[in-house]
C-alpha cells in the first residue's frame, strides 16, 4: 500500500488573526517505493499570507509564560516517549523510508530525542542558560540599580539539513522557549518529526497552534524561502558549507544569522583503556558511537586514534571493534543507502583493500558482507575523512598527546572528541584538543547524546536568539 504524507503543517489561521489563509498548489516527490511526500508550492501572495500570519503569533506568544511553553512542550515529548501512543507508531513507521533508518535506529533516535524535549529537561536548561528564567518573561531585578530581561526573534526561520532527524523540532523548541514563531524547512530525510511533533503541540496547546509552521520545498527554489530570509528577524540554518553560505549571502546584514555547517568528530582510545579486561567494553562503546545516526550525526566519529603500547595492541583493538560493530548490526541495522552512499562505501572499502594488498603493508580491513560497517586500520598517523554509514579508520599513534596536531589541519570543522583511557593526562590533552579545534571532549558513550545544555559549537544555546534589555535605574 503507497502512503502519502504532507510534508507540512501550516498555522491554523485563527479567528485573531486577520490574513486569510492562502490557497495552494501542491506537487509530491516519490521517497521510496511505498511512500511519497506531498509539499505546497508558495507563490509570493501566499508567502506573504503566512509569513505575516506567524508574526502576529510571535506577538502574541510573548504574552506566555515561560513555564506554561515547558509544560505544552513537554506533552509533546511524552507522547513521543510512549510506546502505546499512536503519533510515535506514525513516527517510526514514516522515518524508516523518509531517513533511510531501520525501524530499530529509528526507535533508538526517536527515544534520545524525545529525552531530551520533556519539561524536566527543558527546565534544566533553563535554570542553566538563566539566573533566572523568568527573564523571558518580563524585567527580574539583577543587582542594585539594574533589571534585565531577555526577549526572542518575533519570527525565526529555520532550515534543516535532514541528516539526523529531531535536530529540526531540536531547533524549534529553542526558539519557541524564548517565545519566538517559528517557521521550518526542513530537510528532506527530517520532514517527519517535526510536521508530527508541530501537530501534536497543536493538539496539546492550541495557544501555539498560529505560532509554528513546518513546511518543506527544494532548497532555493521556494518564493517562501526568499521571502523568508527577508522578513524573520532571526535565521538558523544547518547544513553543508556551500548551502550555509548562500543562505548567509542573501540574509540582511541586520538578521541575526546562526550557523550549524559541516562538522566532524573523533575517538581516542589510550593505552589505560587496552587492557584484556577494558577493550572490549570500549570497543562496544566505540562501535555504538559510529553506528548511531549510521553515522551522519556531527558528533559520529570519522576516525580513531589508538595508542601503542597496552596490554591489547591497536590490530587487535581493530578486530575487537570490528567484531562490536557486527554485533550492534544484529542490534540496530543499519539504513538503506542510495546509489551515491553505497558506491562511495565501495569505493572507500576498495581503496583501502588495495593498500592491504600491497607487498608490506600492515593496513587491515574489516567488513561485513551483507551490510555496510567497515573498520579500516591505517598503518601511520594521518586523518581520513569517513564516506559514513558506519565506515570508520583507525590510526596508530605513539603517544595520544601528538593527535590534537595531526587534527589541526581540520580544526575548523572539529567538534566531539570521545576520549577512553587517558589517565590523568586528561587535563592536559584536553587543552591540546580545545586548541586544536574541539569544543566537546567526552566518552564513547556520551558521544551520540549531548545534553540540551551543551554548547554546540562552542556557542551558548541561546546565542544569537535572544536580545538583553538593561534597565537603569536613574535617580
Amino acid at each position: 500500500m503507497r502512503t502519502t504524507f504532507d510534508a507540512c503543517r501550516l498555522p491554523s489561521f485563527s479567528s485573531e488573526s486577520p490574513t486569510a489563509p492562502p490557497t495552494l498548489v501542491w506537487e509530491t516527490i516519490d521517497v521510496s517505493e511505498s511512500v511519497a511526500i506531498r509539499y505546497p508550492v508558495w507563490a509570493d501572495g501566499a508567502a506573504g499570507r503566512l509569513l505575516e500570519a506567524l508574526r502576529g503569533a510571535g506577538a502574541r506568544l510573548a504574552e506566555v509564560p515561560v513555564r506554561d511553553l515547558v509544560k505544552w512542550v513537554g506533552r509533546v515529548a511524552d507522547r513521543f516517549l510512549d510506546s502505546g501512543d499512536p503519533i510515535r507508531h506514525k513516527a517510526v513507521d514514516l522515518m524508516v523510508p523518509t531517513a533511510g533508518l531501520s525501524k530499530e535506529m529509528a526507535t533508538e533516535i526517536l527515544i534520545g530525542m524525545a529525552r531530551d524535549w520533556t519539561a524536566e529537561r527543558l527546565t534544566e536548561l533553563l535554570r542553566r542558560e538563566f539566573q533566572d528564567p523568568a527573564v523571558l518573561d518580563g524585567f527580574c531585578r539583577l543587582d542594585e540599580g539594574r533589571s534585565v530581561r531577555a526577549r526572542g526573534p518575533l519570527l525565526t526561520f529555520h532550515v534543516g539539513a535532514g541528516t539526523v532527524p529531531g535536530v529540526s523540532v531540536t531547533s524549534m523548541i529553542r526558539a519557541l522557549l524564548v517565545k519566538s514563531a517559528v517557521l521550518l524547512k526542513p530537510g528532506l530525510g527530517d520532514v517527519v518529526l517535526p510536521v508530527l511533533f508541530a501537530e501534536a503541540l497543536a493538539e496539546e496547546a492550541p495557544e501555539l497552534s498560529d505560532a509554528i509552521s513546518v513546511t518543506y520545498w527544494p532548497g532555493g527554489s521556494s518564493a517562501l524561502e526568499d521571502l523568508a530570509l527577508q522578513t524573520a528577524d532571526a535565521v538558523v540554518a544547518y547544513g553543508g558549507n556551500e548551502a550555509i553560505g548562500s543562505l548567509r549571502t542573501r540574509t540582511p546584514v541586520t538578521t541575526r544569522f546562526i550557523a550549524y555547517h559541516h562538522r566532524l568528530s573523533v575517538g581516542l582510545v589510550g593505552r589505560e583503556a587496552l587492557t584484556s579486561e577494558v577493550a572490549p567494553h570500549v570497543a562496544r562503546t566505540a562501535a555504538g558511537a559510529v553506528s548511531m545516526f549510521d553515522q551522519r550525526g556531527c558528533v559520529s566519529p570519522h576516525v580513531i586514534y589508538v595508542e601503542e603500547g597496552g596490554a591489547v595492541d591497536p590490530g587487535e583493538w581493530a578486530a575487537l571493534l570490528a567484531s562490536a560493530m557486527a554485533d550492534l548490526e544484529a542490534e540496530l541495522p543499519g539504513g538503506t543507502l542510495t546509489a551515491a552512499d553505497a558506491s562511495a562505501v565501495h569505493q572507500m572499502r576498495g581503496s583501502a583493500e588495495l593498500r592491504e594488498a600491497s607487498s608490506g603493508s600492515r593496513v587491515r580491513v574489516f567488513r561485513a558482507n551483507q551490510s555496510f560497517w567497515t573498520v579500516i586500520l591505517e598503518d601511520e598517523m594521518g586523518f581520513t575523512p569517513s564516506c559514513l554509514n558506519r565506515v570508520v579508520s583507525l590510526f596508530p599513534t605513539p603517544d595520544l598527546c601528538r593527535v590534537a596536531d595531526a587534527l589541526k589541519e581540520v580544526g575548523g570543522y572539529l567538534q566531539t572528541v570521545a576520549v577512553e583511557g587517558a589517565g590523568d593526562r586528561l587535563p592536559m590533552l584536553a587543552e591540546a584538543l580545545c586548541r586544536a579545534g574541539a569544543t566537546r571532549v567526552t566518552s564513547f558513550e556520551n558521544a551520540p547524546w549531548p545534553p540540551p545544555w551543551w554548547h554546540h559549537d562552542g556557542a551558548s544555546v541561546f546565542a544569537g536568539l535572544l536580545r538583553w534589555i538593561d534597565l537603569e535605574e536613574t535617580g
